[in-house]
């Protein structure tokens, strides 16, 4: 059954003329549309490198802008090498803590410590109120007995512990 239906084909002169152009055509073009492809490509990886570098270019003006204003220069020496103006002190803290010590610190933080947050006013209202309804001093907490000032002339020592 399928050699009838192979034997029904018939071609004609122009058709396969034209076969042998489409073929001729696909042989000449393909290495042509790979090698614009190829370009294409090339042309976007090298797009993508001009915006890296005009991002890099606008970064380095903008240092380039800071180190022109003079507060930020004073800055810059204060935090990096450590300069005071005259008259200032300056401290340096040194951190003398153990290595088993600073192998703990730099462990992160838990997100639910670092996220949460307060509500400000009402731990202010709070803090007043408790600020304001503590007991006077002369008020003594209940179970504990007031101090009285020892009589003049009896040896208690001053301010400077000497007798």
């Amino acid at each position: 059954m399928s050699a009838d239906w192979l034997a029904g084909i018939r071609f004609s002169g122009f058709s396969i003329i034209m076969m042998g152009v489409l073929v001729l055509a696909v042989v000449v073009l393909a290495p042509s549309i790979a090698a614009y492809a190829e370009q294409r490509q090339q042309i976007a990886e090298l797009k993508a490198d001009v915006a890296l570098q005009e991002a890099e270019v606008a970064r380095l003006t903008e240092q380039r802008e800071r180190w022109n204003d003079e507060t930020y220069i004073v800055t810059q020496a204060r935090e990096r090498l450590y300069y005071v103006l005259p008259g200032e002190v300056s401290y340096l803290v040194i951190d003398d803590r153990s290595p088993e010590t600073l192998a703990n610190a730099d462990r992160a933080v838990s997100r639910e410590v670092t996220e949460q947050r307060g509500d400000w006013m009402q731990t202010m209202l709070r803090s007043v109120m408790t600020a304001g309804l503590a007991p006077a001093p002369s008020d003594a907490p209940a179970g504990t007995e007031p101090v009285e000032p020892a009589p003049a002339g009896t040896d208690q020592p001053d301010d400077e512990g000497t007798r």
